[in-house]
């Protein structure tokens, strides 16, 4: 840098150019002008009209780096200088100027000096001009970022090459020191953006560190670093995966309902609510048996398996995510496969099973083949069987274990037992084992093994001789234990011949001659035979009948008679001899009363007799000889019961209650009394009299025959009758009820009563009102008279009310007016509306009266020339004579009212005008409360009343 000097220009009278020029420069430091190229001050020129001193240049500048330390010397600046800045000082022994501190280009980039040059002539001469500083950039700041840290959040499947976000570092250093670079991308921009897709389920956050450098040279380049942290923001780019492909699950079919049986689940990469997974059937539920959780995957059994029915279920399900649109995966298959258990009892093929057995079949025979499946399968279908309900008889046959068969273990004797019945049970091999049972009926089926027998070896009777050819005389039976034979008798005798196991006379008989008969019979089942003997004894022809000696027979007995009495003995008879002459008495249809003796025919008794049940009997009686064939005769036998007094009369009712009016009639039958006696006769006439004579002192009887009474008798009650001939009467034809105001709605405010003298319905009163509420403010009760206010009731706005009530005894009725008077309650405040009074120039001295009470009243304003006239404890309201003039007068005035009130003293306002009219209007309408009068008439008598009364409530 060149230096600098001052280059003084003489004058015409100054000093010689050659003499010796002594300077004195002064440096100031000044503040950078906005023109650093503006003129630069001139020195002055002395008063001596010599030349002016000046710089070669009228400014400089100057460069020095920052941060040197402090005196570091300004180049080429020397001098004695005078220095007016902090920043830079001179040294006092060589005049070098040099800093004072270190300087900061950041701080201050340029400083102006101003120098000025000062020589030593008379007067001085001298010259100034500025010089510039510039203070040079060092690298001595690193480079800022604008955060300390970044966080960005990003959709996860961006392009690449997308925009992320831009970051930027500040550096206070000059462009060429903050020339910025980020080295983890390579490049100087600042913006971040993908490199290659993003994926949140391989990384759901990065985190970088960027690194800016200013690339600054001196001292050298400044970096700085900060953290990005870039949040992947998921997608629903991921299915739902089942954890596995295909789920198996072994149930057993007794599972309970709503019972979890599998849990399947899958899972999303994604997260949030693109991570929620539904799950769903899609198909195989078959009649929906199975439900599955939507949300916990838990697969339920809601209904009954049958491993009978279906053994395995293949279930398509699904599985839904949460996000919009959702991603589905339909690949999830369940297979559900029903185990067996043990709950199907053995199901026998026929219940009950039966069979037929010959009874001479060998022992081990087999008689039936019992079959049973079980719906179960494998090991637990596995049916073992045995005989249950068998008895010692039925030891004679066994079962199988296994196959079922019934075989014959004992022999068969159908004439011992034809018929077996037992059970068989099938058991399964299951646990607990299940079991079943079926009847078992088999039939022994007979051979021929038994002889016939007769059922007698000897079989003798008697055959009248006159016995028709071909008539019936015996049949002979048979015993044969066996079934599948049918005897043939045949008949061999001297005198007859036989066939079958019928025996009728071949030819006609005769006693004279040939009186016996014996007969060999033999029977035969084709195989076996057995032979019985017949005796027949011809007898003589029974030719005579019996005959009884009456045809109707009559006898009586007590009904008291023991039994086996004896009650008559009845005869028949019959002129052939022997057997044909030997009666028997028999009773065609028999009772159980009576019996006869066969062979005396005395009839006796058989149990106690009852007239009163039955009276007679009638019995046919027949009398049979013995002969060959029989003959016999009837009669008839009428058995009259005598009465005996064995029964107690009996009324007909336990209790007898009669009633009569009480206007009828002496003699008025009350009630009939009856009572019967179950005997006849004298024994049954009954004749009625009072217990004890007790006839009410004679006030009634009753009729010995017929029991019709007129008064108590046993066990009776009489009533009196009331009829309905009294109307219902009021206490008074008018009345008056204080009811108190203010009652509440629906409350019973008075009691209106009636009495009827008569009783039970006739005494019974309807009420009701029939006038003089027809705006429903009561209601009375039908039945009891309470009166029943329906609206409320208020002193100050009605004080009477006037009903006319009826009460009604069907048909009689009556009636009575209610007065209703309100009692006032104090409730109300004194009310004095504002009034108007008009009136024509004419006094009275006639005033209205109130009734006296503790109220005051007082003009407050408006009457000062006392037109009015106000009794201040009456309320009084009269004209004044001052009035009586011809001049129009209008007042307003105040009236005040107070008192004593249960809340407290108070007072009211009211207003008031006053108005002298000379020609009034006959009506003021519009204006309630408004009086007026015309001339001539007695306006005061019109005044409204001003006072008003202190009410207190209830």
């Amino acid at each position: 840098m060149c230096g600098w000097r001052c280059v003084g220009e003489a004058g015409t009278g100054g000093r010689r150019l050659g003499d010796s020029l002594r300077v004195a420069i002064a440096i100031a430091a000044a503040e950078l002008a906005p023109n650093l190229g503006g003129p630069v001050r001139r020195a002055r020129r002395g008063m001596s009209g010599q030349g002016s001193l000046k710089f070669p240049m009228p400014n400089d500048q100057v460069a020095l780096f920052e941060n040197e330390p402090a005196g570091t010397p300004l180049p080429q600046l020397h001098g004695h200088y005078t220095i007016e800045s902090s920043y830079f000082r001179t040294d006092s022994a060589t005049g070098a100027v040099s800093t004072a501190s270190e300087l900061d280009r950041e701080t201050k980039e340029t400083h102006m000096l101003r120098l000025k040059a000062v020589d030593y002539s008379t007067p001085p001469r001298s010259a100034t001009t500025y010089i510039t500083v510039l203070v040079k950039d060092t690298n001595d700041h690193s480079p800022v970022f604008e955060q300390s840290e970044y966080r960005e959040r990003v959709r996860e499947n961006l392009e690449v090459g997308y925009e992320v976000l831009s970051i930027r570092a500040s550096d206070r250093d000059s462009p060429i020191n903050a020339n910025m670079r980020y080295r983890m991308l390579g490049g100087a921009s600042g913006v971040v953006s993908t490199r290659a897709v993003l994926d949140r389920e391989e990384a759901a956050e990065y985190q970088l560190l960027v690194e800016a450098s200013d690339q600054g040279r001196n001292p050298g380049p400044l970096s700085a670093t900060a953290t990005v942290y870039i949040e992947v923001e998921d997608e629903n780019d991921n299915y739902p995966q089942f954890s596995e492909q295909n789920y198996v699950v072994q149930v057993p079919e007794d599972v309970g309902l709503n019972a979890a049986v599998l849990c399947v689940q899958a899972s999303d990469r994604d997260q949030g609510q693109n991570a929620a997974i539904q799950y769903s059937i899609l198909s195989g539920k078959v009649a929906g048996q199975f439900y599955l959780h939507s949300l916990s995957g838990i697969l339920d059994v809601i209904k009954p398996l049958d491993f009978e029915d279906v053994q395995k279920y293949s279930l398509s399900i699904k599985a839904q995510d949460g996000g919009r649109p959702p991603l589905i995966n339909s690949s999830g298959m369940v297979s559900v496969q029903v185990l067996d258990v043990n709950d199907n009892e053995p199901i026998f093929a026929s219940s009950p099973f039966q069979a037929t057995v010959l009874e001479n079949v060998p022992l081990g025979y087999s008689v039936v083949h019992i079959q049973a499946v079980d719906a179960d399968s494998g090991e637990i279908a596995q049916l073992h069987y045995r005989l249950v309900d068998t008895a010692s008889a039925f030891l004679g046959m066994a079962i199988h274990n296994s196959s079922g068969w019934i075989t014959l273990c004992a022999e068969l004797d159908r004439e011992e037992v034809e018929h077996y019945s037992f059970g068989v049970e099938a058991v399964d091999h299951g646990s607990p084992p299940m079991s079943s049972s079926t009847s078992v009926s088999i039939m022994v089926l007979d051979v021929n093994d038994n002889d016939l027998v007769f059922t007698q070896p000897t079989y003798e009777l008697r055959l009248n001789e006159d016995a028709a050819v071909g008539s019936s005389v015996l049949t002979l039976q048979t015993c044969d234990c066996d079934t599948s034979t049918t005897p043939r008798t045949a008949l061999r005798s001297a005198a007859g011949r036989g066939g079958g196991g019928l025996i009728t006379p071949a030819l006609p008989l005769d006693y004279k001659q040939e009186q016996q008969y014996m007969l060999a019979v033999t029977a035969s089942d084709g195989t076996r035979l057995h032979t019985a003997h017949v005796l027949i004894n011809v007898t003589d022809a029974n030719t005579h009948r019996p005959v009884f000696q009456s045809s109707h027979y009559t006898v009586s007995v007590s009904e008291n008679r023991p039994v086996r009495t004896s009650i008559a003995t009845l005869s028949a008879n019959d002129e052939d001899t022997g057997e044909n002459a030997r009666i028997t008495y028999v009773i065609q249809d028999p009772v159980p009363q009576f019996c006869i003796d066969p062979d005396s025919g005395t009839m006796y008794t058989m149990m106690e007799l009852d007239y009163e049940d039955q009276v007679a009997y009638t019995l046919t009686i027949m009398a049979l000889d013995n002969g060959i064939s029989q003959k016999s005769d009837t009669t008839t036998l009428e058995i009259l019961i005598l009465d005996a007094n064995d029964n107690t009369p009996q009324f007909l009712w336990d209790f007898y209650q009669g009633s009569i009016f009480e206007d009828a009639p002496p003699s008025t039958s009350i009630l009939q009394v009856s009572a019967t006696d179950r005997d006849s006769g004298p024994n049954g006439c009954l004749l009625y009299t009072f217990q004890d004579g007790d006839d009410g002192d004679g006030d009634f009887y009753i009729k010995p025959t017929s029991g019709a009474l007129a008064g108590p008798g046993e066990c009776g009650r009489v009533t009196i009758l009331d009829i309905n001939d009294n109307a219902p009467m009021f206490e008074k034809d008018e009345l008056e009820l204080f009811v108190e105001e203010n009652n509440p709605v629906g409350s019973v405010v008075a009691k209106i009563r009636a009495q009827d003298p008569d009783e039970g319905p006739n005494a019974q009163i309807m009420y009701q009102i029939v006038e003089g509420d027809m705006r429903h403010f009561f209601q009375l009760d039908l039945l009891n008279g309470d009166l029943h206010a329906l609206v409320e009731l208020d002193f100050e706005v009605r004080r009477e009310y006037v009903l006319a009530v009826q009460a009604t005894s069907a048909p009689l009725v009556s009636r009575a007016t209610v007065h209703i008077l309100l009692v006032d309650q104090k409730d109300n405040p004194p009310v004095l509306p504002d009034f108007q009074i008009l009136f024509n120039n004419y006094v009275t001295n006639k005033s209205n009266s109130f009734p006296t009470n503790s109220l005051n009243y007082t003009f407050l304003r408006g009457n000062e020339l006392h037109l009015l006239l106000l009794d201040p404890a009456m309320g009084e309201l009269q004209l004044s004579r001052d009035l009586d003039n011809n001049r129009p007068l209008k007042a307003l005035m105040e009236v005040s009212v107070s008192g004593e009130w249960p809340l407290g003293r108070e007072e009211q306002l009211w207003m008031g005008r006053l108005e002298n009219l000379r020609n009034p209007p006959r009506a003021l309408s519009g204006m309630p409360g408004c009086i007026w009068a015309g001339r001539g008439e007695l306006c005061n008598d019109l005044l409204p009343l001003v006072r008003c009364w202190c009410e207190h409530p209830a």
